[in-house]
């Protein structure tokens, strides 16, 4: 089979390194990739990925190419091509995707759209107000006693969700999105959220429009500094299993919130084929909805995809298909961890083209796995084109060991103004 994967992250590189162990891929492009995908090696020929200099938000020109070279299936990584809906630009012309469609989409790219699917459908979230102008949502903050969360509507890459202690805090974020329109058009209507207490773990599950099938629990570190302080950021590491779901807590998230769902889309004919990852707040009430996002996440992907058995081309296969039912989800019993390398200044202003070395002596290290995010080559040199740089992935028996063995890797690698934070998976140990 003929595979186009489109995106350049961290996650597409965690794709692409499980997609070409596929036995059953001949050819594996991706648009536009990094420098580490393009180090990749398919398992059935030896030939290496194929990098298409196309951004993934060129819609026009992907949909041209793949009309071109007629891949058998195109994986889709990230948000905004899916909001921009490439499923459905590639399904007019006859070519199969993996990925929800542009409607389907919308649990992501509208906060709005899928806070008010879940009241429809009685999925436990917090309570929230959707709001276009300043006074009724500051009346609104108030109503809440100040602690909330005040969220972009549209996508904002991970920076569209502001915590608000107090109220004079959510009245600056208010006016920072609807009137300094700092975010754009994504904070042209803005959620405001109750402030949930509890834990939040990050929930994956594979879905075929009548399936979800629930991945294992992992958790994500979205704050730049240790001990969760300082700015959001798209993720700065990630870890799986946690201990704070067991099998009967799992099995409550389906009946209570994956069950309504499932029941939701089928009532409002949404057909919805791809990953679905809902952000989960384990509160004294039960688990509720913290957002919805509609792919995999980053850099769970890193560690979700160390950890899985089989091939995943089967997995997605029968997800476009319908099929899932039958298609069985293994995994191996390791934990895995990922610490993120970023650049200086990450997440706000950061230079680029700083060069990395170390790569070669952690890739000889054991049982662990470099994801690249932000990297390109200059000549011989790799070099820091993004904000999240690497992902240093770890697997082992028991997270205390995998959690080790990321830790003795990461000073392995070195480029000017690295930044990671020392307590991935701290929480858990």
């Amino acid at each position: 089979m003929k595979i186009l994967l489109i995106g350049s992250g961290g996650r597409e590189h965690a794709l692409a390194w499980r997609l070409a162990q596929s036995l059953r891929i001949s050819r594996l492009w991706c648009a536009p990739g990094n420098a580490g995908i393009a180090g990749e090696r398919l398992a059935r020929s030896g030939a290496a990925v194929e990098l298409v200099p196309l951004a993934a938000e060129a819609i026009d020109e992907l949909v041209e190419f793949a009309r071109q070279q007629r891949p058998d299936l195109t994986v889709i990584g990230p948000d905004n091509p899916l909001a921009l809906g490439l499923v459905d630009r590639l399904a007019e012309a006859g070519l199969r995707a993996w990925g929800p469609n542009r409607r389907a989409a919308q649990f992501e790219s509208s906060k709005a759209f899928a806070q008010a699917f879940m009241e429809r459908h009685g999925i436990p979230t917090a309570r929230a107000g959707i709001f276009t102008e300043i006074g009724p949502a500051e009346q609104f903050v108030r109503e809440l006693g100040g602690r909330c969360v005040v969220k972009a509507d549209g996508l904002a890459l991970g920076k569209g969700a502001l915590v608000c202690a107090e109220f004079d805090e959510a009245r600056r974020a208010i006016e920072e999105l609807l009137v300094r329109r700092t975010l754009g058009e994504a904070g042209a209507r803005i959620v405001i959220q109750e402030f949930l207490e509890g834990m939040e773990v990050s929930l994956h599950a594979l879905c075929d429009g009548r399936t979800a099938r629930l991945f294992p629990t992992a958790q994500d570190h979205k704050r730049i500094h240790d001990g969760d302080r300082g700015p959001n950021t798209g993720g700065m590491g990630a870890y799986s299993p946690t201990p704070f779901l067991d099998a009967a807590a799992l099995a409550e998230i389906q009946r209570r919130i994956m069950d309504p769902w499932l029941a939701g889309c089928a009532a409002e004919r949404l057909l919805y084929r791809g990953i679905l990852y809902p952000g989960i707040m384990l509160t004294r009430e039960g688990p509720k909805v913290l957002e919805f996002n509609a792919r995999f996440g980053d850099p769970e992907t890193q560690v979700f995809l160390t950890r899985l058995r089989g091939d995943l081309l089967d997995l997605i296969e029968a997800s476009v298909e319908g099929t899932l039912r039958d298609q069985p989800l293994d995994w191996r019993p390791e934990a895995a961890i990922c610490v993120v390398m970023a650049s200086a200044g990450y997440p706000g202003d950061y230079p680029k083209g700083k060069v990395i070395t170390g790569l070669a002596e952690a890739a000889r290290l054991a049982d662990i796995k470099v994801f690249h995010a932000g990297t390109g080559r200059r000549g011989d040199e790799i070099i820091t084109t993004g904000g999240r740089v690497l992902g240093v992935t770890a697997w082992a028996r028991g997270l205390a060991r995998a959690r080790e063995l990321a830790y003795q890797a990461v000073p392995t690698i070195h480029f000017e103004g690295a930044q990671y934070r020392t307590d991935i998976g701290a929480k858990a140990l």
